[in-house]
């Protein structure tokens, strides 16, 4: 007999299927590249240069007439300053009087009063360098009935009665005159009031001008991009949307023009300080200075010139879109009422 070959035993599954021959992979689709959309108001569509130039030029003109403002007014209140707290005792000659005496006579007066500090004799050297420019060197003052000053410091914050130093003097000193400088501070006053006010009225013309110019512009662009306007209108965007891609736009434009002119402001504030610093002591380093006082503006004039950028470029952006939303409203008007369009044609 043949014995049977027994069949091994089967195995018992182990949860793991034998490995089959893997299926092709599928080609992978290329990405799709979303192309970059442009802007709703194109920049080659806008004359952004001309307006820039506009605005570079008004916030100049703004810089300039706030900083000249700002150091009128800062001579004006140097010169009261000084003015305030110094007065002048004035004693003409006259036969037979002691001047010597009579001027330290004329300082213990005014001494004796509560709210003088000091008392300073101008001497005759002083008194000569003083009319120099109208009588020429080597003045002798014997020769000429020339008066003589006495120079008081005084405390601005309590200043002493005028009244009853004056009438004191005149009964000590016939001769003096006392000059407490009123009519002088007043007229500074007058003139630093009235230089801030054409200052403020400058500026708000030129605030002006850039508002209208910004007007007509942002119209001019609505006009070359109104089909842009009206069909994202008509497909569901909202006016804010639309009048914001403006409002970025010119906001750009402002703050290029506003910086520009701004920072060239500045320098040439810096210029003519540096200017005068360099030609001290010659005949037109003084005349500018007597007449403008120093070019120096401080820090608080440049605060003030980039608060005046800012504030141009604020104005600008919110004068834009204004500008942007009546348009879109007008739009609306029409579409709703074509019979209106005569009525909104400029």
């Amino acid at each position: 007999m043949v014995s049977k070959a027994k069949a091994p035993p089967a195995k018992a599954p182990t949860g793991r299927t034998a490995p089959t021959s893997a299926a092709p992979a599928e080609p992978r689709r290329p990405a799709l590249k979303v192309r970059p959309t442009g802007p709703i108001v194109p920049a080659s569509n806008v004359s952004g240069r001309a307006l820039m130039l506009v605005i570079a030029i008004m916030a100049f003109l703004a810089c300039i007439t706030l900083g000249a403002v700002m150091m009128v007014r800062a001579t004006a209140e140097s010169w009261q300053s000084q003015i305030s707290r110094e007065i002048t005792i004035q004693i003409k000659p006259a036969e037979g009087l002691d001047m010597d005496k009579a001027l330290e006579e004329a300082r213990n007066v005014a001494l004796s009063f509560a709210g003088t500090r000091d008392g300073t004799v101008v001497d005759r050297a002083a008194t000569a360098r003083l009319l120099e420019p109208w009588l020429g060197p080597g003045l002798d003052l014997d020769e000429l009935p020339v008066p003589r000053l006495v120079v008081v410091t005084i405390d601005e914050t309590a200043p002493p009665d005028f009244a009853a130093m004056r009438a004191r003097l005149s009964e000590v000193l016939p001769q003096a005159i006392l000059d407490d400088h009123r009519t002088w501070v007043d007229r500074l006053v007058a003139m630093a009031h009235t230089t801030a006010l054409i200052g403020t009225g400058v500026l708000v013309l030129v605030f002006s001008a850039m508002v209208l110019t910004v007007v007509f512009a942002t119209r001019g662009t609505l006009s070359g991009n109104r089909h842009i306007v009206e069909v994202l209108h008509f497909v569901g965007a909202e006016a804010s949307f639309v009048a914001s891609e403006f409002q970025k736009h010119f906001l750009k434009i402002s703050l290029k023009g506003s910086g520009a002119g701004g920072i060239l402001a500045a320098l040439c504030f810096l210029a003519a300080s540096w200017w005068q610093q360099r030609s001290m002591a010659t005949p037109q380093s003084d005349q500018a200075t007597a007449l403008f006082g120093t070019f120096t503006i401080g820090y608080t004039g440049y605060l003030g010139i980039v608060a005046t950028m800012i504030l141009i470029a604020l104005l600008t952006t919110v004068t834009a879109r204004y500008t942007v939303m009546r348009t879109i409203y007008e739009i609306d008007l029409i579409r709703s009422d074509p019979g209106r369009t005569d009525a909104f044609q400029d």
